[in-house]
């Protein structure tokens, strides 16, 4: 058994060739092998998101706090609140972050093939974000 006690992990910064605006990460588990998965708290500030990317076993989100939105490629704008919880298919393209005047935060749970767990693209733009 092994105990990641709260704090005891520093928060980082969203870079900013993969989110758009402030983001926090906060790492919460990353199991060892042979084990794959791994799991952060992600806080996304008014306005925030990822970049397009994909994931190659796919990634869930529980939203935790506060309103946001996810989309997939070809697929609308949805809004996502506490208490959601998002599947993205493995390889489907898609971006998520908090609605354009409230935080969201959710935490992201995927599994990395052979050592990669996402794989990024270009930027949402904001034409694309405010599309509704």
């Amino acid at each position: 058994m092994e105990i990641k006690r709260s704090g005891a992990q520093p928060s980082g910064k969203g870079p900013a060739e993969w989110f758009t605006g402030t983001v926090r990460i906060d790492p919460l588990f990353q199991a060892p092998d042979p084990a794959r998965v791994a799991g952060a708290s992600v806080t996304f500030e008014p306005g925030a998101r990822t970049a397009w990317h994909t994931h190659p076993l796919g990634q869930t989100l529980i939203v935790t706090a506060g309103l946001g939105r996810a989309q997939r490629e070809g697929g609308p704008i949805e809004e996502i609140r506490p208490g959601d919880v998002v599947w993205f298919a493995p390889g489907e393209k898609h971006w998520h972050g908090a609605s354009p005047t409230t935080a969201m935060t959710h935490i992201a749970i995927q599994e990395a093939l052979d050592g990669k767990t996402v794989d990024w693209m270009e930027h949402v733009t904001d034409g694309q974000y405010q599309a509704r």
